[in-house]
């Protein structure tokens, strides 16, 4: 089993860079794990936010196989403390899935193909953050949940 963060677009601010490097190298640890970068989409500014969904939706859905189970983290999702959402990762890891993708959208969200291919929706807060400060804050709930999963002290209740 393998899970990965998808995000569109590159990091633009060091600090952000750093921070996911970080949390990447400590869930090496626990999981199989990759950070993947979509690319952005070519003359981004020209297309409606429509336009610029679908075709941000076209480059996750050829990525897709078979067996994955895709995990939008988008703000009408579900929210879990840090402990359920341990519990909830726990659950999906015991699956069959080939793969478990937590896929962030662009700046306008998800197309609604996206929204009829996943097979759940998280949030991380009711507050809105840009779509790149959340690959941080999700990495290192990710990690959080994989400490909690293993006793380890890192997690304060």
């Amino acid at each position: 089993m393998k899970i990965e963060l998808w995000a569109i677009g590159k990091t633009n601010e060091s600090y952000l860079d750093q921070g996911i490097a970080i949390y990447q190298k400590r869930l090496s640890h626990y999981l199989k794990f990759d950070f993947i970068i979509l690319p952005d989409i070519k003359k981004a500014g020209k297309l409606s936010a429509v336009q610029l969904k679908n075709k941000e939706a076209g480059i996750v859905l050829q990525k897709m196989q078979p067996g994955d189970f895709l995990i939008l983290l988008d703000e009408n999702g579900k929210q879990y403390t840090s402990e359920s959402f341990a519990t909830f990762l726990n659950h999906q890891l015991q699956m069959s899935h080939r793969r478990i993708i937590f896929l962030i959208g662009g700046a306008f969200g998800f197309d609604e193909s996206i929204y009829q291919k996943a097979n759940a929706k998280l949030s991380l807060s009711k507050m809105t953050f840009s779509h790149q400060m959340v690959r941080l804050f999700f990495l290192e709930q990710l990690y959080r949940g994989m400490t909690i999963l293993n006793n380890e002290k890192y997690h304060n209740p």
